[in-house]
C-alpha cells in the first residue's frame, strides 16, 4: 500500500483551483498520480471516516459545493475529477465508459490507501459508485446512488435543448465541433433541465464549468462521455453482486423513468430506494441538506433494509 503523501503530485500551473477555493478556504487540493500515470485532482476536507464524492457527467468536484460544507463535520470527504473532466488530466485515447472509471476510483481508493468508505455519486457518479463496491467491497463501508445515470436516452430527456445538443455531441465528426460551441446559455439551459428549480443552478459554476471544459483535447473527451452511454447501462448486469449497503435516492423530477428507478432497486440485494419530491437529477445542489441528512443517518446505522419510503 502507497502513502499518501507520496503519490500527491503538484497541479499543473492553470490557476486550476481558484474556483474551488471560493467556497473551500480550507481543504487540500492535490492531484494523484494513478498507477497508468493519469492525475485525478481532488479535493480532501473533513474529519471522520472517509467518504468519496463522485459527480455527474459533465461537471466536476465542484458539483458538491454545497453539500461538502454540511458534511465536513462528519466525514473526511475525498470530492474527486474523474478523468479529463474538471482539472484532472485529459489523455488522448482514453477511455471513458464505465470499465474504465470504475478502474480509476479503485486505483484512486487504493493509492490513497482508503478504508472504511462510504461512497456517495450523482448521476454517472452514482453508476460508478455501485460499480466500485463491487470490486473493493473490503474497503467500501456503504453506497449512496442519488439519481443513477444507468438507462436509455439519459440528459435527452432533460428539456428539449438538451434532447438537441446531446444528439448532436453524439453524432459522428460533428460531435466535436458541438463540444467546442457550448456557451453559458447551452450549459445553462441543459443543466437547469436537470433541476426542479432552475433558479438553485450556480451561474458562477456553469462558467467555472467553461473554463476547465476549454483546454486542449476536452471536446473530444466531453463527446467520447456522452458516447459511453450504453457502457452504464450495462453496468446494471454488475448490481446483484454488490454486496454492501446501498441506499438509492431519486429526485421525483429525475430523468429516470419510475420503472426503471425500482428495476435498479431490486436488483441490488437488501437496497433501499427513497424518493425526494419537488427534485430533479442534481440532487446535491437542489437539496443538499437532505442529502447531507440521508448520507449521515445511513452512515450511522449502514441501512442494510428493503425498506422504500418518499421524503
Amino acid at each position: 500500500m502507497q502513502a499518501h503523501d507520496q503519490e500527491d503530485v503538484p497541479m499543473p500551473a492553470t490557476n486550476a483551483d481558484s474556483y474551488t477555493r471560493t467556497w473551500n478556504t480550507d481543504g487540500e487540493i492535490a492531484a494523484v498520480a494513478l498507477p497508468d500515470g493519469t492525475r485525478l485532482r481532488y479535493l480532501k476536507t473533513g474529519e471522520g471516516p472517509a467518504l468519496v464524492l463522485l459527480h455527474t457527467l459533465r461537471t466536476q468536484l465542484d458539483y458538491f459545493q454545497r453539500l461538502i460544507p454540511l458534511l465536513a463535520d462528519r466525514f473526511t470527504i475525498y470530492a474527486v475529477d474523474f478523468p479529463a473532466l474538471g482539472w484532472s488530466d485529459i489523455t488522448p485515447g482514453t477511455s471513458y465508459e464505465e470499465p474504465a472509471l470504475r478502474k480509476a476510483v479503485v486505483d484512486f481508493i487504493e493509492t490513497l490507501g482508503l478504508e472504511d468508505v462510504t461512497l456517495v455519486g450523482e448521476s454517472i457518479g452514482a453508476t460508478v459508485a455501485l460499480t466500485v463496491s463491487t470490486e473493493i467491497p473490503s474497503r467500501t463501508r456503504q453506497v449512496i446512488a442519488l439519481n443513477t445515470y444507468d438507462y436509455p436516452q439519459g440528459v435527452e430527456r432533460a428539456n428539449l435543448l438538451a434532447n438537441v445538443i446531446i444528439k448532436a455531441l453524439r453524432a459522428p465528426v460533428i460531435g466535436p465541433v458541438f463540444s467546442t460551441l457550448t456557451n453559458r446559455m447551452i450549459l445553462g439551459g441543459i443543466m437547469g433541465g436537470g433541476l426542479h428549480d432552475p433558479k438553485k443552478l450556480p451561474k458562477d459554476f456553469v462558467l467555472e464549468q467553461l473554463r476547465s471544459g476549454s483546454r486542449p483535447g476536452y471536446a473530444t473527451a466531453d463527446v467520447s462521455y456522452y458516447r459511453a452511454l450504453p457502457s452504464y447501462i450495462a453496468a446494471r448486469r454488475l448490481y446483484p453482486r454488490i454486496a454492501v449497503p446501498v441506499t438509492f435516492i431519486y429526485g421525483e423530477d429525475d430523468w429516470s423513468k419510475p420503472q426503471e428507478r425500482t428495476d435498479a432497486a431490486h436488483l441490488v440485494p437488501g437496497s433501499r430506494m427513497i424518493t425526494l419530491r419537488e427534485v430533479g437529477h442534481f440532487s446535491a445542489l437542489e437539496r443538499p441538506e437532505e442529502i447531507a441528512r440521508l448520507v449521515t443517518e445511513s452512515s450511522a446505522s449502514k441501512v442494510n433494509g428493503s425498506n422504500r419510503r418518499s421524503a
